[in-house]
């Protein structure tokens, strides 16, 4: 089994990347694991700017490939915010629920506009000779007017797809991962990657 260090201790995150890539032959181990590494300011002005960032970061500090996302929501009616700025929304360290709260105050303010929106993911596999795959995916949906679902962290319990007629945080694990961003743009990176980890 090839080891992979996930540049992050979100749990769900975690359960996404394990679910994807273990039945590949790798085992994910997350970057908690290494001991207390402080995180890396997120300076990049874009998605993948930040994902390339922490994947060379720690992968560097940990001396093993190392796979890192920069992911986040992109709300039309407020002109593409939260953005990169989607995990801080309603400051530094907010809760999904002070950023839901914060995200849904500022659509209050818009009316009714349409509510469309997208999560966008950008992944970064950083190898131990400094080589970067990067992959992106998205995901389309609505904003709701309040939350549906335990399952699931950040804002899925308010992104709603008419198409399957839930939210990402009614699916299960196995659903989310086929139509979510991050879930999608793994999958690009399994094309990508093959068995060239090093």
């Amino acid at each position: 089994m090839k080891e992979i260090v996930a540049a992050t201790g979100n749990r769900g995150k975690i359960a996404e990347f394990t679910a994807t890539l273990t039945p590949l032959g790798y085992v994910v181990r997350p970057v908690t694991d290494f001991g207390s590494i402080a995180e890396p300011e997120e300076t990049g002005a874009t998605f993948a700017d930040n994902a390339i960032l922490k994947a060379r970061y720690y992968a560097d500090l940990t001396g093993r490939p190392c796979l890192a996302d920069d992911s986040g929501l992109e709300v039309d009616a407020l002109g593409g915010e939260p953005g990169v700025y989607s995990a801080r929304y309603a400051g530094e360290n907010a809760t999904d629920a002070a950023n839901n709260a914060k995200l849904l105050n500022e659509l209050s303010r818009r009316g009714d506009e349409a509510r469309s929106a997208r999560f966008r993911c950008v992944l970064a596999l950083c190898q131990t000779n400094g080589s970067v795959l990067t992959s992106d995916g998205t995901c389309e949906g609505i904003i709701l007017l309040q939350g549906r679902g335990d399952g699931g962290f950040g804002y899925d319990p308010l992104f709603f797809l008419p198409d399957y007629g839930k939210t990402l945080a009614e699916m299960t694990l196995e659903e989310k991962n086929s139509v979510s961003h991050r879930g999608r743009a793994l999958a690009a990176l399994v094309v990508k990657l093959g068995s060239k980890v090093t």
